[in-house]
């Protein structure tokens, strides 16, 4: 029987739901109704009650006030709010508040049944759920009163050296457990769903404890029934192993298949997953610390790879810097040059280039920025409104880097980077303007290129010779050949005024192949000679 109360200030209202509902037929029995929120909150405090049927606008207190009153002191009644057309949006913000369902007055007497067969679905998987959590709840009472906290605590000062080492042997030897071996090694397990991948409310920071001591449970019975060492609780919320190696030259493979069925028994036994992370082998009990450090510095790649991770770090080899210049020259060109797959790709690239080093978060969060600063270079190099493009940076800048994971982070770059290709094609529109400065850009980076020729920058843009002739003449006024000359004489210019090198070799690191050609190529546009020009300028 689910026990309901129902609150509206229109006693005519409450009559009609109370006399056109089967109440008995669904299994429920209306406990009671009141004229607004400030008598229901006295009723459930008297009454237990399974479902709140609850209008909005009421005097004393409103529907919204009475909810969060019920979110806050009794989480486990389900709310349904009824409103008037005007209140709707409103009431849709009480999801914060916990509500169920939303309904639209005048309300049928069919539409609200069905919704409490719904909410009676709701109220059952709360019963579930609140039963498992008291058993969890007696269990873990039971473990604090006994001997494996003394057990964990002693444990975790000896791995952690917060006490002197031969101490806490000798501590743990009075509680009958030996930790000789010929070599040690840490592996730490902590729940992904409590960890910094998730937003979490004071109920799951308050059932972490509980999970952890499950999970602790599962370790505890796996390891000893191999005897591959100590399984121990670190904190409220993660599970540790000491594996000892005694006798087995395998045993660096078996210590992973050990972890592995830890990992898959509490997700078959809890439904949650657990990322592993284990340490380097030791020698001495005074190295511990090593080893776990080790292992506790693999869950931070959860930002980059997700959760469910195993990772053995002494198969990991983490690089904590990679080189992203040609994949961000390469992405910058894509960009200019509106290759919208290509650009899709090299992202895409670069994003699992990040993951494979296997770095921290802030690295791997600067990493995204270059890109960032890469696709403005690309529209400050085609004259785009780079107010437009820099529009909200500081937000963009931010959502970044508050991302719980690495994956979403690159969704927010994404989402970026489509907005920018969007800017770019409406100036597409005076695409001739924008092939025009495409080509100067690409004089300005090729000039020295002995083989720079309208065909390859026509190649590069992708048009036909006669049309980029057309156009560009259109644009600058002048022909290609024209802003190449002119480019390689201001370069040179600048290499004659500020170094010594013969006009041979400047001729060479301007683009010119034949130096007597420069010579008279230069003559030309300036009136004198290179030697001349040097000497005048170096006076």
């Amino acid at each position: 029987m689910y026990r309901i109360l129902l609150v509206d200030d229109e006693i005519l209202v409450r009559d009609a739901i109370k006399e056109n509902i089967d109440w008995k037929a669904i299994d429920c029995e209306l406990v009671g109704d009141c004229e607004n929120g400030k008598q229901a909150a006295e009723f459930v405090k008297e009454h237990p009650v399974d479902i709140v049927l609850t209008d909005i606008l009421m005097p004393y207190m409103d529907g919204m006030e009475l909810s969060h009153f019920l979110h806050d002191n009794y989480p486990d009644i389900v709310i349904v709010i009824f409103s008037g057309f005007g209140e709707f949006e409103y009431a849709k913000k009480a999801i914060q508040y916990g509500v169920s369902e939303y309904l639209l007055k005048p309300v049928t007497a069919m539409e609200l049944t069905g919704v409490i067969e719904k909410m009676k679905k709701k109220v059952d998987q709360l019963r579930i759920e609140k039963y498992k959590m008291d058993r969890l709840t007696k269990t873990s009472e039971k473990y604090h009163k006994n001997e494996q906290i003394i057990r964990s605590k002693n444990m975790e000062a000896l791995v952690n050296c917060t006490t002197d080492v031969n101490k806490s042997i000798q501590r743990l030897a009075e509680m009958g457990i030996d930790i000789s071996a010929i070599s040690y090694r840490v592996a730490l397990f902590d729940i992904d769903l409590y960890s910094g991948m998730y937003q979490l409310d004071t109920e799951k920071r308050q059932e972490s404890a509980l999970m952890a001591f499950v999970l602790f449970n599962i370790s505890d019975e796996i390891v000893t029934r191999e005897d591959a060492g100590i399984a121990y609780q670190e904190g409220n919320n993660r599970v540790c192993v000491l594996f000892q190696e005694k006798w087995s030259r395998n045993f660096t493979a078996r210590t992973k298949e050990i972890c592995r069925e830890i990992q898959e028994k509490t997700k078959e036994v809890m439904g949650f997953d657990v990322s592993m992370g284990i340490g380097k082998w030791v020698k001495n009990p005074e190295e511990l610390i090593q080893s776990h450090d080790m292992a506790e510095q693999t869950l931070q790649y959860r930002y980059l790879l997700g959760g469910n991770l195993l990772i053995d770090m002494e198969e990991q080899h983490p690089a904590q810097e990679i080189g992203l210049d040609e994949s961000l020259a390469e992405l910058k060109e894509g960009m200019k040059t509106g290759q919208k797959a290509q650009v899709d790709q090299i992202l895409a690239t670069i994003e699992e280039s990040i993951r494979h080093a296997l770095m921290e978060k802030s690295r791997a969060c600067m990493y995204l920025q270059q890109v960032i600063r890469t696709m403005d270079n690309a529209c400050e190099d085609v004259s785009a409104n780079m107010d437009e493009v820099r529009e909200d940076r500081d937000e963009l800048l931010r959502q970044v880097t508050e991302q719980k994971s690495f994956e979403d982070a690159c969704k927010v770059v994404q989402k970026h980077m489509d907005r920018v290709f969007g800017i770019l094609s409406e100036m597409n529109t005076s695409s001739s303007e924008r092939q025009a400065r495409l080509a100067i850009d690409y004089i300005q980076k090729n000039y020295m290129d002995p083989d720079l020729s309208l065909n390859s920058i026509c190649s590069y843009l992708n048009i036909s010779t006669s049309y980029f002739s057309t156009i560009f003449k259109d644009e600058t006024g002048e022909t290609f050949t024209e802003v190449l000359i002119r480019t390689r004489m201001e370069k040179a210019k600048e290499l004659l005024e500020n170094t010594t090198m013969k006009n041979y070799e400047i001729a060479e690191k301007v683009g010119f192949s034949d130096p007597h050609y420069f010579g008279i190529s230069f003559k030309k546009m300036t009136g004198c000679t290179p030697t001349e020009y040097a000497r005048e300028k170096r006076r």
